[in-house]
């Protein structure tokens, strides 16, 4: 029997059962659709986390405060918690501006207040404020596309001037400019003050909660003289992050070694860094991982479904040789070999799976498409197709066929003819 002759057969069979055909090639849809969906989900989601992060500036290194492990025999001081923003200050951003470290190209030190209220007229949205210092928007590689950004004078005043994000301007402000317009800011009912808006930042854009268009910012020395930031006992500001770029090209590990020496040198109580600095490739290297992972469980989850599907297949497969033994028996009879038999049902599984997978690839990418963009669960989703995802799911496809047909087939071959002719 030629391959020519196998699927026409197999494509006979399958049009003389057409409900259980549909209804078996139903599992082999669901489960390549659903390998397509979830790991253009992962991959989405990947995509939009290193967006974010990409999106945070360019050979940027974050220094963070971080639980140290004592101080050193015979003298006080104790570390704050980890990520507690009581281990950095102000002064030490401003010494390693000072220090002029090779491939430092500019420092921002910065500290974020969740939790406070902007009241313009009758709008009052929630918003986190990112007290810093002028450089911020160099070293981020933000830019301001209306009005300025604070300066020098207004963080030696401690100013009440606010420069608001790109969307949460458009949300204070959408009838006009938002320039020198006036605004309440309260925390938590305690403080009541008016800020004047000198600027707006351009849309920076991001995936997520919390994006840079969502912020406002205003003077460090704002937030800890007029909203009750946390002071050290020489009335230095601590703050939670410092903003280190680097400049192209720099050695990371060196700028790192740089700027742990320079930090432990302002830290006679300590004997270990009480503080972590990350790169932006640390960032995304983590974020990669995770994301990796989660596409692979999402990918092993839809693989469950496809091997279900062949499941499914070979029972049907099963059923149909018991079904037709006497055709079988009839073909045996006029000189059909064990192999035609194996060749007539493995090609009759394996046209089940394929046509499956054929239409399990259309729908599974059209609704990866289709779920791009949306809002689901008050989530936007992004979707990234990624051509292997297809290949991967019609080729397991395939092969559950091949598999799944082979035993049925293999069992079709060894009946005896006499016996499948006697067969009602």
């Amino acid at each position: 029997m030629s391959p020519f002759d196998a699927l026409r057969v197999a494509a006979r069979a399958i049009l003389a059962n057409g409900l259980r055909s549909v209804l078996t090639t139903l599992g082999m849809v669901i489960g390549v659709g659903s390998v397509i969906v979830l790991i253009a989900v992962g991959q989405g989601a990947q995509k939009g986390v290193q967006d974010q992060i990409r999106g945070l500036g360019q050979d940027l290194l974050f220094i963070k405060p971080a639980q140290t492990s004592g101080a050193a025999p015979g003298q006080g001081g104790a570390a704050g918690p980890a990520g507690g923003g009581q281990t950095l200050t102000k002064a030490d951003a401003d010494a390693l501006a000072a220090a002029n470290l090779p491939g430092v190209a500019g420092v921002a030190a910065q500290q974020t207040q969740d939790n406070i209220q902007l009241i313009s007229g009758a709008t009052n949205q929630a918003v986190t404020i990112v007290a810093t210092t002028p450089a911020y928007p160099t070293v981020r590689s933000m830019a301001v596309s209306d009005g300025r950004f604070i300066n020098d004078d207004e963080v030696t005043r401690k100013s009440l001037s606010i420069v608001l994000g790109a969307s949460l301007a458009q949300t204070l402000f959408p009838e006009g400019s938002a320039v020198g317009q006036s605004l309440r800011m309260t925390f938590f009912g305690r403080v009541n003050l008016t800020f004047t808006v000198v600027g707006v930042m351009a849309p920076k854009g991001g995936s997520g909660g919390g994006t840079a268009d969502d912020y406002a910012y205003i003077p460090l020395p704002t937030l800890q003289a007029r909203l009750g930031g946390p002071r050290n006992t020489t009335g230095d500001v601590f703050v939670n992050q410092v903003n280190v770029q680097m400049a192209p090209g720099a050695d990371q590990a060196a700028v790192k070694a740089a700027i742990t020496d320079t930090l432990m040198q302002r830290r006679t109580t300590v004997t270990t860094p009480n503080f972590s600095l990350q790169t932006q490739d640390d960032l995304l290297g983590a974020a990669g991982d995770v994301s990796r992972t989660l596409s692979i469980l999402l990918g092993s989850i839809a693989g469950i479904s496809l091997v279900v599907g062949g499941i499914g297949v070979m029972n049907i497969m099963l059923v149909s040789v018991t079904e037709r033994t006497r055709e079988i028996g009839i073909r045996r009879a006029v000189g059909a070999r064990g192999k035609d038999i194996i060749l007539q049902f493995v090609t009759e599984a394996l046209a089940l799976c394929v046509g499956g997978g054929l239409l399990g690839i259309a729908i599974g990418v059209g609704i990866a498409v289709g779920l791009d963009g949306r809002e689901v669960g008050s989530q936007t989703m992004a979707t990234v197709i990624q051509p292997w995802s297809i290949g991967v799911a019609f080729a397991v496809a395939a092969g559950i066929g091949a598999l799944s047909g082979s035993y049925p087939a293999y069992r079709a071959s060894r009946l005896d003819p006499i016996t499948a002719l006697r067969n009602e």
